[in-house]
């Protein structure tokens, strides 16, 4: 079974079956991916939900977002939650440009890190 998360990220990939469900080989495939491609199809699902203004979707990619963080590793978890709860804020002062670029950013600084460029 698909988290939240995933099956946004496949939903937005691929779309869905005319029930709304996720056919189960993609399903299979977004269950495949490691965690940090998650995390990059998420910040690009943010910034496909940007070029279109849907901001109820962004607020939600930022919310699973910030449920993904590990704060075992808590410097850099706090770090990364506070510039989503930033972002979130942008989001709520309709300022969709200054959220798209700090998640443009991540998500190029994410993708070079893990070689996904």
């Amino acid at each position: 079974m698909l988290t939240a998360s995933q099956q946004l990220a496949a939903k937005r990939a691929y779309g869905t079956k005319n029930d709304g469900n996720v056919p189960s080989y993609l399903e299979q495939e977004v269950m495949s991916w490691d965690k940090e491609k998650l995390i990059l199809k998420m910040y690009d699902l943010f910034l496909v939900s940007a070029k279109r203004n849907d901001v109820s979707k962004m607020s939600r990619i930022l919310i699973e977002l910030m449920s993904s963080l590990n704060f075992e590793v808590e410097d850099t978890a706090t770090r990364l939650y506070r510039l989503y709860e930033y972002t979130q804020r942008c989001l709520f002062q309709k300022n969709i440009e200054e959220a798209s670029f700090i998640i443009k950013e991540l998500r190029d600084a994410w993708a070079k890190a893990f070689n996904y460029d």
